[in-house]
Order: structure tokens, then sequence, then C-alpha cells
């Protein structure tokens, strides 16, 4: 499982809202655009599509902790019931996508993990199930950074954001 986010322009938006298929053959088509021609390995800020990889449970786990005031690993509005991977696709718009920009380049991932106890996520079975490796954190890390560029530069474009788990 993998979280996944695709920027999307507000034209883009509003037919995937109203064209989930087209929606969902859209967004594979740029992840396999980025698989095959390396562009990702872009900066997020300029990436159109990001991954959290396993890490969206954790990620989940630490935001919810820190009263984030958006669901960004889920989404907020149903997208389709169609099943994308793990799951229906949901959507921030481009409103949430700015409170999220701003909420994460406020953030960083130093006091979002504070006081965070291995054993605790063990505990509360979040995903993957790793917690009691050396580094685990800093794997979340290296999976959480990128989010604060990629969600500011759809921000500054004023972009929604397509979120699913595949």
């Amino acid at each position: 499982m993998n979280g996944e986010y695709l920027r999307v322009t507000p034209a883009e938006l509003a037919r995937a809202v109203t064209d989930p298929d087209w929606a969902f053959e859209y967004a594979m088509e740029i992840m396999e655009i980025m698989e095959t021609d390396g562009s990702s390995a872009v900066a997020p800020s300029d990436a159109r599509q990001l991954t959290t990889h396993k890490a969206f449970a954790a990620i989940a786990f630490l935001l919810q902790r820190a009263s984030f005031p958006v669901d960004i690993v889920h989404g907020e509005q149903a997208l389709t019931s169609e099943d994308w991977g793990y799951g229906p696709a949901r959507y921030l718009d481009a409103d949430r996508v700015k409170l999220a920009a701003g909420a994460l380049a406020d953030l960083s991932f130093e006091d979002l993990s504070r006081d965070v106890d291995p054993e605790q996520m063990t505990a509360a079975q979040i995903y993957p199930l790793l917690w009691d490796e050396p580094g685990a954190l800093e794997w979340v890390r290296g999976w959480f950074d990128p989010l604060a560029p990629f969600f500011g530069a759809a921000a500054q474009a004023g972009e929604a954001m397509l979120v699913w788990l595949d």
C-alpha cells in the first residue's frame, strides 16, 4: 500500500469530479510517465505526482497527534466510490491545499515526531509494523519531508490535490 498524490488544476479537478474514470486514467498516465522518463527524481516542488510509499499510515498517525487541520493522507472529499487500489480516491480542493501547505511549512518533523514512542506505534498497529527497527522514524521523515514543498507549490499555483492509496 502506498499513499499517492496528484496535483490538479481547478479545471482538471472539475473534470475529475464529473468523470472519475478520466481522473483514474489521467493519474495512472502521470505515474507511468514519471516512472519511465525519470521525472520521479525531480524536486517535490516541481513534481505533479508524489508518493509517501508505505509511510502514509505513520504520517497520518503523527499528523493526527499534532491536530493537523487537513486530512492530507486520506483526502477530505470523495471523488468516486470506485477502488483505486485500496479504496476510492478522494481530493482536497485548492483552499484546503493552501491551508495544508501553510500548516506543513510551519511543522518540522522533529516537532511532529517529538515524544513518539515506537511501542505506541506498534500497539496502535500502524502500518507497516516496523517500529521496533532502528531508524524507523527517520524512514518516515524521508517520505514526510517532500510533502511541504509539494503542497507549497500546489498552493502557490492554486491547485487541488487528488489523494488515494494504491
